[in-house]
């Protein structure tokens, strides 16, 4: 099974789901990183606005192909109930990715709001179909049990026909 485990990650966290479920299946380890955002206060300030009207970042990379992958793993950190304006534009900027199967996840310090729906839907405009959605709060992202379950969830989308 090849896998492509695409992230963005300002605090940690949503790194390190990314990082484990990459240990347990393998795969392409990818972190999309913002270049849009000069201070913390900028993040909160102009990032969360962003995020809100559904807006993206320049990225880098700028262009992520996942055409030789059998599944894609997205991951985001949760702004003001929506992801992230940098996995937006990871999302818009996958190659190779209508038909593939996509396992997605959030990280967020208390409520996820929206931020599963909104992915989904942006990954369906892409002609991804989401098998699997996980959100993790500040309690439970060190939670191995929870976390063992995305990873059973990304390895049976790889072994699903």
């Amino acid at each position: 099974m090849k896998t492509s485990i695409i992230y963005h990650s300002y605090s940690g966290n949503t790194r390190s789901v990314a990082e484990r479920v990459s240990a347990s299946c393998g795969g392409n380890l990818v972190e999309v990183k913002s270049e849009q955002y000069p201070s913390t206060i900028a993040i909160y300030a102009i990032g969360c606005y962003r995020a809100i009207r559904g807006l993206s970042d320049p990225i880098a990379p700028e262009r992520i192909d996942v055409s030789s992958d059998d599944v894609i793993v997205i991951g985001t950190p949760v702004w003001a109930g929506r992801p992230t304006p940098a996995i937006n534009a990871a999302v818009a900027s996958l190659q190779g990715c209508a038909g593939k199967k996509a396992v997605i996840f959030a990280t967020c310090r208390g409520n996820v709001g929206e931020t599963l729906p909104h992915l989904r839907a942006a990954l369906g405009t892409r002609g991804v179909t989401v098998v699997g959605e996980f959100a993790y709060d500040r309690n439970t992202v060190q939670d191995a049990g929870r976390i063992d379950a995305l990873i059973r969830a990304v390895q049976a989308a790889g072994s699903a026909p």
